[in-house]
């Protein structure tokens, strides 16, 4: 499934354009899957970083109670921290703290997601154009709302933790205080 999802992406002039198709016709059945193990299985395992940053950013968009429209930068990962929540659909018999975990670990790996494609590699050409870029050695440009101060992370965070301990108390399990250092 995984590799065919990753040609899907590719198959098109515009992988940006395909993964955002691929991404809306399999968002709903992602927030249907009962078991955390079974939906980061899926989202660790996706072979197209596109596809995951893609559906990682619905699965926030869907989470937050004012989405917002901008584009995926490192900005709208900054938005999803302080405005999104744990999803509701996730909501089983976990204990507060696990659903704190994954939203963590998801966030995470949005980041890893976005860090690949548009600051390592050219995901959003196709791979004709990528190949000659890859040969021009040309470096990927940098979005505006890429240019993120230390100062904004740190506001964030501290909005986000407590937001956290607002919910959980204090001290955080020894995986959530982990988490939060990786994201940092």
């Amino acid at each position: 499934l995984q590799r065919m999802l990753s040609m899907a992406v590719e198959v098109d002039r515009s992988p940006t354009c395909s993964s955002r198709k691929i991404a809306d016709d399999i968002f709903l059945f992602i927030l249907h899957i009962p078991l955390r193990s079974q939906r980061e299985a899926l989202l660790n395992t996706m072979e197209s970083q596109l596809l995951r940053c893609r559906l990682l950013e619905l699965l926030f968009q869907h989470s937050c109670d004012v989405p917002t429209a901008s584009s995926m930068s490192l900005d709208k990962i900054l938005y999803f921290l302080g405005h999104s929540s744990v999803l509701p659909q996730f909501q089983d018999e976990t204990a507060a703290w696990q659903r704190w975990d994954e939203m963590l670990q998801y966030l995470s790996l949005l980041l890893l997601s976005y860090q690949t494609f548009p600051l390592a590699e050219h995901l959003r050409t196709s791979v004709s154009d990528r190949m000659d870029l890859i040969a021009q050695k040309a470096k990927p440009r940098l979005q505006d709302s890429d240019d993120i101060s230390q100062l904004d992370i740190q506001l964030k965070m501290n909005n986000f933790i407590n937001r956290m301990q607002e919910t959980l108390g204090q001290p955080f399990p020894p995986q959530i205080q982990e988490k939060l250092f990786m994201l940092q």
